[in-house]
């Protein structure tokens, strides 16, 4: 009889992981067992719904600084096209998953021993488990949030209102990106972030940057300032911080990041270790005997492109391949206006920087009136000459920091990026640029 795969979790790391192993093995038996939409965050809450809101808004501003061209918004078409990409419906996720020959069973896996998995009174028996749960968001620390229903990004990606004014809680990606799409309809939005600067987890040029355009656009920024409680609810809010007076708006938002997605599952009957950031996996991706892991859940990095891969990786191994997953070059990009994307390490700890401004390359000439700032940052290893990491912000920086990316992976000399061909005139001829400046 052939092995039994459950996958618990639908998302798009157990999704990854079903295409490929049935191309490494027509016969194995898989099953996938879901709670919520087979698809997961990614497709109904996080990337797809929140890139589709952000695009038309970033067309209509591009346009207004572009001459001979005018654009308007009109907030409920734009609701409408996303509920067209990311509509709650998985029927289509669900047929493509069956035409892998994968069964779909709903409801909620709990594993009661090894070998064993329990979905609402239903027994599974498994020969392997692929854990691919995700993750949920983390709430911070502030007294009162639990009793008033702060919006999160499910609610920030799912609204069909446009609130009159709106805090957000958390100056990373989603809260930037969330901020600038509601500030674009109108809404007056306020962004409270504990650090300096915005972006937290990316170079600080990045962060001061965008935050620079965010104030242009009328975004109040209120940095280094920690939310202590919050009082009211839908329609009127009241969060106190220290160190200023209190915020008053009619909607909030929760922005501060998420966690693995473990309690409830039973994981405590395997063999595995749960720590503080997810399942401990080692570079093949194996959790425990017969167990393994892919996506938010590891705690590696909550990408949905990390996901993908792990699940590729895992499923490799599974089928007999020998593959160890590499995470030198995670790229990752953040929709905001202007793009945000990096790859690699840029910490710029011992290393050679080259820097050169996006805003001096003959594309932004075409592209918009008056030019915006923006640049591409390399990051290089001295003794190696090569990259080890790269930042890029501008219009589009998250389609064309793929060749960093690929520079980075494949560890190709700075000599080579230098005498590479950039297409004129494109905002990658910064890389040409910025890898001149670096001082090697």
């Amino acid at each position: 009889m052939a092995r039994h795969v459950v996958v618990l979790g639908g998302g798009a790391s157990g999704e990854a992981f079903i295409a490929a192993l049935r191309r490494f093995d027509e016969k194995i038996r898989i099953t996938l067992v879901e709670s919520e939409l087979v698809g997961g965050e990614c497709s109904y809450w996080a990337c797809i719904p929140s890139k589709t809101l952000l695009r038309p808004v970033e067309i209509a501003f591009r346009a207004r600084a572009a001459h001979g061209v005018t654009a308007t918004i009109d907030p409920e078409g734009i609701f409408w096209w996303r509920d067209q990409n990311a509509g709650k419906d998985d029927t289509s996720q669900v047929k493509w998953v069956e035409s892998l020959d994968t069964e779909v069973v709903r409801g909620r896996g709990v594993v009661t021993a090894p070998g064993r998995l329990e979905v609402d009174g239903q027994e599974l028996q498994y020969d392997e488990l692929m854990v691919s749960t995700g993750s949920v968001p983390t709430m911070p620390p502030i007294e009162g949030l639990e009793d008033v229903e702060p919006w999160t990004s499910r609610e920030g990606t799912s609204s069909n209102d446009v609130p009159e004014s709106l805090v957000v809680v958390g100056g990373g990606a989603v809260g930037c990106e969330l901020a600038q799409f509601y500030s674009r309809l109108g809404t007056h939005v306020t962004i409270v972030q504990s650090g300096d600067h915005i972006l937290p987890r990316v170079d600080r040029d990045a962060g001061d940057l965008l935050g620079d355009a965010f104030r242009e656009e009328g975004i109040e920024l209120c940095l280094d300032m920690r939310a202590k409680s919050v009082e009211g609810g839908p329609g009127a809010y009241r969060l106190d911080l220290e160190g200023r007076e209190p915020l008053e708006s009619t909607h909030l938002m929760i922005a501060t990041g998420r966690k693995a997605n473990v309690e409830g599952f039973g994981l405590e009957n395997l063999d595995v270790e749960v720590g503080r950031r997810g399942i401990a996996v080692d570079e093949r991706l194996v959790a425990g005997e017969h167990v393994w892991a892919a996506g938010d859940v590891t705690g590696v990095s909550q990408f949905t492109h990390v996901g993908k891969y792990q699940g590729r990786i895992a499923a490799a191994n599974l089928a007999g391949e020998e593959r160890v997953a590499n995470y030198d070059a995670i790229p990752a990009a953040v929709f905001t206006d202007p793009q945000v994307a990096s790859v690699g390490d840029t910490s710029g700890e011992g290393v050679a920087t080259g820097k050169w401004g996006v805003d001096k390359v003959s594309r932004t000439s075409t592209f918009q009136d008056p030019k915006r700032p923006g640049f591409v940052k390399l990051f290089a290893d001295r003794e190696r000459r090569i990259l080890v990491g790269g930042l890029a912000v501008g219009p589009e920086a998250g389609e064309w920091i793929g060749q960093i990316t690929l520079a980075v992976r494949a560890r190709v000399p700075v000599e080579i990026l230098r005498d590479t061909i950039q297409p004129f005139p494109t905002f990658s001829e910064s890389i040409y640029f910025a890898a001149r400046e670096l001082d090697l």
